[in-house]
């Protein structure tokens, strides 16, 4: 079976790195970005399974791009894993476009690996 591939959308350094030695441990290929720039053309370039993308980017709102993901044919398939330390599942929208699922920071390891197995599934 082929490897997954993951995009991790953090602008926190240490968490993406963490995030990062988690996933590749369990055999995943894990593309990092700590912004929101040029975010389709570098999801159509890695073709991501999964993408875990924090909501407070420096330079854009994480559900900005959420909903630009979700409005483009070629990536609209692609699941999305939400995680913030400010928000609460109720307000990981945009515009009624919802991410597949939502994780509060600080986050639980085997929570994580749970939540990204299931999106795999679907």
């Amino acid at each position: 079976m082929a490897k997954k591939n993951i995009l991790v959308i953090e602008d926190n350094h240490a968490i993406l790195d963490v995030i990062t030695l988690i996933l590749e441990s369990e055999a995943f290929n894990v593309n990092g970005l700590n912004k929101g720039a040029d975010f389709i053309k570098h999801v159509q370039e890695f073709n991501p399974d999964v993408i875990i993308m924090d909501i407070m980017l420096p330079d854009v709102d994480g559900r900005v791009l959420l909903k630009e993901l979700k409005e483009t044919e070629a990536t609209n398939h692609i699941p999305v894993l939400m995680i913030s330390a400010r928000y609460n599942a109720s307000n990981y929208s945009l515009d009624g476009i919802e991410a597949d699922d939502f994780m509060a920071k600080p986050f639980n390891i085997d929570e994580l690996m749970d939540k990204i197995y299931a999106l795999l599934r679907k």
